[in-house]
């Protein structure tokens, strides 16, 4: 382990003399490529810089109890000694979960999915309140929501909810959330008052650049036409609205949220690419079926990850054990507490399997 942290030391102090070097901005493909390396770098260098002082005050310390004969004093180095140990440890452990592997798509934005499961109104209900608490915690971290894809139903439910977050490292926190979410709660349209169980869907995708799926155009069919439903004044005057078939996966793309056809056209190809590169994903994951075991939210995506039971004002998170009473804050984005749990659990598991 230290002999790579010591080789990325050097690489960073590389990196640092060619950002300095005259001109290196006018080369802008250049310039964000280092920027990147510099700051995926800079949390380890930092952590290992301050491990090896630390390794220096305990060396400096065992010095001085040695010739120091004041008993005093030499409580005082002891007490330094041990918060210098602790410390070595705590860096320690940082620097192996920095050392792990980093997830490819981590940096990326994302692409979320939401569909009604099980439950009928109830569950198209559930998943309008998911969106809307995903809304509320992109919006917490500063993150921008643009909506691709909606199936609203009359009572301010959802069928279905396609949207997109942009943000740094949102894919590497959202994509603990893919999986069925479990709903447990008295509807509203109940008379006799009994506890319904309803599910949703949710599937989060790594946004695809188009040098990560190439799609060709023979396989493609573009419809164009007038967009439905509420709108405003474009809807039904202008064939807004972009549907696209994809031959050889079947998948179908509806994008009509824009007043504008290149705009739904540009959504409805950003969709289908982060679609066509999940499944890529998916048959990756599936081919590594262990590794998809051992970690923590990125695997099946009907494995039921979380039940939100309304009348207890209970959130669980099956996959690690979970459980808040703090249902309330949740569905207003309230997330962050659940989701370093899970990172937390993620990086444990893989360190074991290093070890």
């Amino acid at each position: 382990m230290f002999d790579k942290l010591e080789d990325l030391l050097v690489r960073y102090e590389e990196l640092m003399s060619e950002l300095a070097e005259p001109g290196v901005a006018d080369d802008a493909v250049r310039f964000k490529r280092l920027m990147k390396e510099q700051s995926d770098l800079s949390p380890i260098v930092e952590a290992y810089s301050e491990y090896k002082k630390s390794k220096q005050d305990i060396e400096d310390s065992l010095e001085m109890l040695e010739a120091e004969s004041d008993e005093e004093m030499r409580e005082m180095l002891k007490e330094e000694l041990s918060d210098a140990k602790d410390k070595v440890a705590k860096l320690e452990d940082r620097l192996k979960i920095l050392l792990l592997p980093k997830d490819p798509n981590d940096d990326k934005n994302v692409i979320v999915e939401i569909r009604a499961g099980a439950g009928g109104d109830e569950a198209a209900l559930f998943a309008a309140e998911v969106y809307r608490m995903y809304v509320h915690y992109a919006e917490g971290r500063g993150w921008k929501v643009e909506t691709m894809e909606a199936d609203e139903i009359g009572i301010g439910g959802m069928k279905s909810v396609t949207f997109m977050i942009t943000g740094q490292g949102a894919y590497s926190v959202m994509k603990y959330e893919s999986g069925v979410h479990r709903v447990q709660r008295v509807p509203e349209t109940e008379s006799g008052g009994r506890i319904h169980t309803s599910t949703i869907s949710v599937a989060v995708m790594p946004e695809a650049e188009e040098v990560d799926v190439v799609i060709d155009e023979k396989d493609i069919r573009i419809d164009v036409m007038r967009a439905s439903g509420n709108g405003g004044q474009c809807v039904n005057t202008t064939d807004s609205a972009v549907r696209l078939t994809h031959y050889p996966t079947g998948i179908v793309i509806y994008s009509q949220t824009e007043k504008s056809q290149l705009q739904n056209k540009a959504k409805a190809f950003a969709l289908l690419r982060a679609k066509l590169y999940d499944i890529e994903q998916q048959k990756a994951h599936d081919a590594e079926a262990e590794l998809r075991k051992s970690q923590i939210g990125t695997g099946d995506r009907s494995e039921k990850i979380r039940t939100y039971n309304f009348p207890q004002g209970r959130v669980t998170d099956h996959r690690i054990g979970l459980t808040l009473y703090k249902l309330d804050k949740v569905m207003n984005g309230d997330l962050q507490e659940i989701i370093d749990a899970c990172i937390a659990a993620d990086q444990a598991a893989k360190l074991v399997k290093m070890q």
